[in-house]
């Protein structure tokens, strides 16, 4: 349900310091754990010396011939109620830190994100 405080979204966006609004969509910052039990969402990665901080994920897929990132992909798609075209990884393919980027209306997909980051789905 969406508030009726205006300043509602400046404060949700406040609390993703690893999204950001872009576009036609989000810009989500990732570390990626793969070859986990299981895959799952482990809370915000603090911030680096960069400042930029990212949501700590773990899939059970492991780094080989890009099943981790097929695994990733899949899991904040089906996480977050997207198709799996809506999710793309736009930096960091064979990295731990990666990029993505999630289409759709940027405040309906931050709100979901802070309904998964804060309710603990998916651990």
């Amino acid at each position: 349900m969406r508030s009726s405080d205006p300043d509602d979204d400046g404060r949700a966006a406040a609390r993703l310091p690893f999204a950001t609004a872009a576009g036609a969509g989000v810009r989500l910052a990732v570390r990626l754990t793969p070859r986990a039990a299981r895959d799952g969402l482990d809370g915000v990665a603090a911030a680096d010396a960069e400042g930029r901080a990212a949501l700590r994920l773990r899939v059970a897929a492991p780094p080989v011939d890009g099943a981790a990132n097929a695994a990733l992909v899949g899991y904040v798609a089906a996480s977050l109620g997207l198709r799996k075209s809506d999710v793309a990884i736009v930096s960091g393919e064979r990295g731990r830190l990666k990029l993505l980027e999630l289409s759709g209306d940027p405040d309906a997909l931050l709100a979901r994100l802070a309904e998964w980051v804060g309710g603990g789905r998916g651990r």
